[in-house]
């Protein structure tokens, strides 16, 4: 496993890091056992970097990792988990409500602090929320010692350029935007390291789209990119390969990148996903694939407020 520095934080974060939310059941029914196994498999394969929230499964991904996590040394792993979005249409950024969801998750997760706190989806409030409320709310529990860095994150890309200039924070989650199929976020490299802003890529397989099961009914993306993608991950299965393999080292081999994270409640799975990192990438394949996806590059989906959601490639 390879690791890379975050920003400007002092953390070595491994170049794959484990996002808890399928411990929450978001994508079918998990087993608790399987799932805690999954964790201890993840940090033994090296992984020292694991994301939550309590939007996951309504508390419950917290509720799993927290359980996983209690026996294990606290120097052996990075913990970040979110505040702001508790339900599909559930959000309040107000300080109050930030201060007293830090409490709650700290407790679930048998921690007394976090290496990261990220507003989560902040891209559904108005701004004035986020700049008046919310970021001070970061600050205080960051001078409290509750937590050790701050962090946004969210879907639009326009959401980092408009608040990354005119906020402090330590570090952005970014999903669904440096894949296979879509690369925009390289757009935002310049800006992020311009200020030293730790960036953590989330979903190398699109959530879903680049798989041979197809996507949740739920998925956001059109049509068309959910025929596109499925015909790429049915080529590479042709070919005896896994697109899931192709597309975890494709997101984790660009250096500019310190992490991208991947969610599994398998343990089987997440030591594949950590071996690939450590492979040589299919060269030959990668560039049949991309052909493949072309025709949808770079397409994504509206999230968030109207003000976010201009002039996107949908």
């Amino acid at each position: 496993m390879q690791y890379r520095k975050l920003g400007k934080t002092d953390l070595d974060v491994s170049v794959l890091s484990f996002g808890a939310s399928s411990l929450g059941s978001v994508f079918r029914e998990t087993d608790e056992s399987e799932s805690i196994r999954t964790v201890h498999a993840a940090l033994d394969s090296g992984i020292n970097f694991i994301d939550v929230s309590p939007y996951y499964g309504l508390t419950k991904a917290e509720a799993v990792l927290g359980k996983a996590i209690k026996t294990v040394p606290r120097d052996r792993f990075y913990l970040s988990t979110k505040a702001g979005r508790y339900g599909a249409d559930s959000f309040d950024f107000s300080s109050g409500k930030i201060t007293a969801s830090v409490e709650e998750s700290l407790r679930r997760l048998n921690t007394d602090y976090l290496d990261i706190l990220f507003l989560h989806d902040i891209e559904f409030v108005e701004p004035q929320v986020i700049y008046e409320e919310a970021i001070p709310a970061l600050q205080r529990l960051k001078a409290e010692g509750k937590i050790r860095h701050t962090g946004i994150c969210g879907l639009p890309l326009s959401l980092f350029e408009e608040f990354l200039p005119k906020v402090e924070i330590d570090a952005i989650i970014s999903y669904c935007h440096y894949s296979l199929n879509d690369t925009t976020l390289e757009r935002l490299l310049p800006l992020l390291e311009k200020h030293r802003i730790g960036l953590v890529n989330a979903s190398p397989l699109s959530m879903g789209l680049l798989s041979t099961r197809g996507t949740p009914e739920w998925h956001p993306a059109s049509p068309e990119v959910k025929a596109v993608c499925k015909r790429a991950a049915d080529y590479c299965a042709e070919q005896g390969e896994d697109i899931a393999k192709l597309a975890v080292q494709f997101s984790t081999m660009n250096s500019r990148i310190p992490t991208t994270l991947v969610s599994t409640a398998n343990p089987s799975n997440i030591v594949n996903n950590a071996r690939w990192v450590d492979e040589s990438i299919h060269s030959e394949l990668l560039t049949e694939v991309r052909g493949i996806l072309e025709p949808v590059f770079d397409r994504t989906w509206e999230s968030g407020i109207a003000r976010y959601n201009t002039n996107l490639k949908l």
